[in-house]
C-alpha cells in the first residue's frame, strides 16, 4: 500500500504528552490527493504512482497538464509528484487521504528551504571574517585570501564563497507522526520541516523506521 502524500505546510504549534512535556509539532495539510497515473515496469521501465494535489483554476495549468488529468476525469490539480512503489494497490482516479498514516509512523518530508537571496561568506558558510581591530575598516565580513597567487593562479571550482543562499530541495528524515486528523486533512509531525508556511511538501514513509 502506498504511504505517501503531497501537502502544504500550515505552521508550527506544540502539544503535550501524558507526562506534560511540550512537543514541537509541524502541522501539514496533507491531501486529499488523487492518483493521476500509475507507472508499470513493462511499459515505463519502473513502477511508481503519480499523485496530484491542490485544485486550481484551469487557466493556471498548461494544455498538456489539463489533458493529462482529463484522461481520468480529474479536476485541474496544480501539483504532481511521483512515489516509487512496487505494489501500490491503487488505480488511476483513486483518492488518497491522510489516513494512510497512523500515529507512531515515521516519515521523510521533502520541501524547498526558504530563499535568502545573495549572501556573503560569513552568513552563508559561517566564515569567521577578518580582525575587528588594528585599523581595518572594511574587512570584517570579507572571506579573506582565496588561494595561491602562483599555482594554479586561480580559485578552484566549488570553493565556498558568496552566492545564492537557500531555495534548495531539502529532505528531513525520520520524523515521528504525532497527529492524524482525517476530518481536517491534517498531519502533525514532531520537529521542523523545510520551507515557509504554505510551501509544498512531499511526505513519504521513512526508509529507516
Amino acid at each position: 500500500m502506498l504511504k505517501g502524500l503531497i501537502g502544504k505546510k500550515v505552521g508550527m504549534t506544540q502539544i503535550f504528552d501524558d507526562a506534560g512535556a511540550a512537543i514541537p509539532v509541524t502541522l501539514i495539510e496533507a491531501g486529499p490527493c488523487y492518483v493521476t497515473q500509475v507507472r508499470l515496469a513493462e511499459k515505463d521501465g519502473y513502477t511508481a504512482v503519480q499523485l496530484g494535489f491542490s485544485e486550481a483554476k484551469p487557466k493556471r495549468l498548461t494544455g498538456g497538464q489539463l489533458g493529462h488529468l482529463k484522461r481520468n476525469n480529474l479536476a485541474p490539480l496544480r501539483f504532481l509528484r511521483e512515489f516509487r512503489e512496487k505494489d501500490a494497490q491503487l488505480q488511476e482516479g483513486d483518492k488518497v487521504t491522510v489516513e494512510v498514516f497512523q500515529v507512531g509512523d515515521h516519515v521523510d518530508v521533502v520541501g524547498t528551504s526558504k530563499g535568502k537571496g545573495f549572501q556573503g561568506g560569513v552568513k552563508r558558510y559561517h566564515f569567521r571574517g577578518g580582525p575587528k581591530t588594528h585599523g581595518q575598516s572594511d574587512r570584517q565580513r570579507a572571506p579573506g585570501s582565496r588561494g595561491s597567487g602562483t599555482t594554479p593562479g586561480r580559485v578552484y571550482k566549488g570553493a565556498r564563497s558568496a552566492g545564492h543562499m537557500g531555495d534548495d530541495r531539502v529532505t528531513v528524515q525520520n520524523l515521528k507522526v504525532v497527529l492524524v486528523d482525517a476530518e481536517r486533512n491534517l498531519l502533525g509531525v514532531r520537529g521542523a520541516v523545510p520551507g515557509a508556511k504554505g510551501g509544498v511538501l512531499t511526505i513519504k514513509a521513512a526508509r529507516k523506521q
